[in-house]
């Protein structure tokens, strides 16, 4: 039988292909890009370009997670982001994911019409346990912390199975960039398949991270598209399923590429 993501309406199945979640950051302080997407028109305008270019998912974040940020409250965030996922859920036809550790906040999303939760805490507050179970929506749970990966995914599944909450809903992040080391990060991205647990969908966000800089003379955050296609090119010979990228159209066809390779050729022959 073959295993899926599901989240909500969409069912994505795993091993045909790797999805390209199209990041979407409406905030002023983002490690990359923060303040570009900081209004609605230029935001939505943004979401649809990533879906023509092929995005499967757009996630939206409206609190920088970057080193060193400065939190905001779950009313603040809650009060910048709904205005734009109303109008990018007007605009788009691909799942949007929410990027939010406040339990608040996913359930606010998940009434204006968000699939995905994505936190980068790793559901710590397991009153994101009881918001998931009451919807159908779809969860991404990252690991946050400097060891223990595959045990930590392996008690998150056993929440999951306590709440509820179906394992074909669930994607596993190990989370590059957050609490690790260099060897670290590089570790997941050339491994990362072995940190899967019951066949639940891995995803893997790199792009332009620091990892991806230190390897490469750390150029500005806009000039890491080729070592951040080379980092997810790598992980999805390992095992990725999902990543996570500011890049969409390079990024599709880099994957359309790893995918023919690793997954099996899916285009035609030409001589």
């Amino acid at each position: 039988m073959q295993k899926v993501f599901k989240a909500r309406n969409y069912t994505l199945p795993l091993g045909e292909k790797t999805y390209v979640m199209g990041i979407l950051n409406v905030t002023p302080d983002s490690f990359s890009d923060g303040g570009k997407w900081f209004n609605i028109d230029s935001a939505v305008e943004h979401a649809l370009q990533m879906q023509n270019d092929g995005a499967d998912i757009i996630d939206i974040g409206a609190q920088s997670t970057r080193p060193g940020y400065t939190k905001i409250s779950a009313e603040e965030e809650e009060n910048r982001l709904i205005p734009f996922l109303k109008a990018v859920r007007k605009a788009v036809s691909v799942p949007i994911s929410i990027d939010t550790f406040y339990p608040s906040v996913a359930e606010k999303s998940l009434e204006y019409g968000a699939d995905i939760i994505n936190d980068v805490t790793g559901y710590v507050d397991e009153e994101m346990y009881k918001i998931s179970a009451k919807s159908d929506c779809g969860c991404i749970i990252m690991h946050d912390k400097a060891d223990g990966i595959k045990e930590f995914f392996e008690s998150v599944i056993e929440k999951c199975d306590k709440y509820g909450i179906a394992r074909e809903r669930v994607c596993l992040d190990p989370g590059i960039g957050f609490n690790k080391t260099h060897s670290m990060n590089l570790e997941i991205l050339r491994e990362c398949g072995k940190y899967r647990v019951d066949e639940c969908a891995i995803l893997i966000g790199a792009s332009r991270k620091r990892v991806i800089g230190a390897a490469c003379g750390n150029p500005p955050f806009d000039q890491r598209l080729a070592g951040t296609i080379a980092a997810h090119t790598l992980s999805i010979a390992s095992g990725a399923d999902i990543i996570r990228v500011h890049d969409v159209a390079e990024s599709v066809q880099a994957t359309k590429v790893a995918d023919s390779i690793v997954r099996g050729y899916n285009g035609q022959d030409c001589y």
